[in-house]
């Protein structure tokens, strides 16, 4: 099984994987033939990658960290919950703020806790970059994606139940501040002005100051949605806290929230290779972020998942058909085209072997 586009989808290809919508309505089923017309249906819906079988790809399983149903559910959870947070109009009465809010934590609360016993009984690499996407909105995927992520590290830290789970609904918070900013700025493709940027930076203290408000919310998720944009060597903001005076939640949550960022597709530029957006991670070490977390998130996420599609840097073609734990960047490569394109027996190289230390992935077509 293999990972890719819809665009390169070829009537004939078969289906590996259930396709459902951003609401997680299924689509299609797994084993379906695709034909011309399908394919035109799922560009309709918006879909942007989907697992096939074929010969070439022929008993690489994906392991899915997270179903995509629940994923779903995650997204339209915080969909519905952020804009119920939200009174823009401020003609909302108190009791009814008060049964909004308390309806939304609930929520979030549960949707999380469904997160953590899923990666809590998957003790495997974090597969979600290829997880198949829908082009839905990115602020709300990006929430979804950065609690998925913080769960993980958190996990990873050791800490107990209760606090990953004050991480995961900061988490799922953290860009509520963003529902006050105008979408022509969120959304915008070309460069900011200086005073967009800082029209772009209130919303860490515009969410905080909504989020402090509701008794249902415990301080520290508050400071999630404050502090995540802080760094260790105070050039951050709002505040520019230094070291120890950012909160643990918040120093594990903007290892997720840049990352995820990074290997996003944007409006204004194109997702970029995880194994880059890692290396972003660690230069930022002692700087930006703990050495520690960046450390813990390398090797609790699978950097390029089993069955995605990959170019190396000398024109060669593969899928990846297994992880690297001790080189997150470097996996095992099944070769199925050679460097002018043509179809070749399909054999396994390791790219973090001696003998390969000069081979790089520079595509990975179904990640961008």
């Amino acid at each position: 099984m293999r990972l890719i586009t819809v665009e390169r989808c070829q009537p004939g290809m078969k289906l590996g994987k259930t396709i459902r919508d951003e609401n997680g309505k299924v689509l299609l089923c797994k084993g379906t033939e695709l034909t011309s017309s399908l394919l035109a249906g799922l560009k309709r819906y918006r879909i942007f990658t989907i697992y096939i079988d074929d010969d070439e790809s022929e008993g690489i399983e994906i392991i899915e960290s997270i179903p995509a149903e629940l994923r779903a559910e995650a997204v339209s959870v915080i969909t519905e919950g952020l804009n119920s947070l939200v009174d823009r109009k401020g003609n909302e009465s108190i009791p009814q703020r008060m049964m909004q809010t308390g309806r939304a934590v609930r929520s979030f609360q549960k949707v999380f806790k469904d997160i953590l016993d899923c990666l809590s009984k998957n003790r495997v690499a974090l597969n979600l970059l290829a997880t198949a996407k829908v082009h839905d909105n990115y602020l709300y995927s990006h929430c979804a994606n950065v609690a998925i992520y913080s769960c993980q590290l958190a996990i990873a830290n050791g800490l107990p139940i209760k606090k990953i789970e004050e991480i995961g609904l900061g988490a799922l918070l953290h860009d509520l501040g963003k529902m006050y900013i105008p979408p022509e700025v969120i959304n915008k493709p070309d460069k900011l002005t200086n005073e967009e940027y800082d029209q772009i930076k209130t919303h860490c203290e515009l969410g905080f100051d909504i989020l402090r408000k509701f008794h249902e919310i415990p301080l520290p998720v508050s400071h999630c949605a404050l502090q995540h944009h802080e760094r260790l060597d105070g050039r951050g903001y709002p505040r520019g806290l230094k070291g120890d005076e950012i909160h643990q939640y918040a120093k594990i949550l903007s290892v997720a929230d840049v990352f995820d960022a990074l290997t996003s597709h944007r409006v204004y530029r194109p997702a970029m290779l995880p194994h880059r957006a890692l290396e972003i991670l660690y230069a930022g070490s002692g700087t930006q972020f703990e050495i520690k977390q960046v450390q813990l998130f390398k090797d609790s996420i699978a950097v390029y998942p089993q069955g995605v599609t990959v170019t190396l840097n000398d024109g060669r073609k593969g899928i990846v058909s297994d992880y690297n734990f001790k080189s997150a960047g470097r996996p095992i490569i099944r070769v199925t085209r050679d460097e002018e394109q043509q179809v070749v027996t399909p054999y396994e190289i390791d790219l973090s072997s001696k003998d390969h230390l000069c081979m790089e992935i520079v595509e990975a077509e179904a990640l961008l």
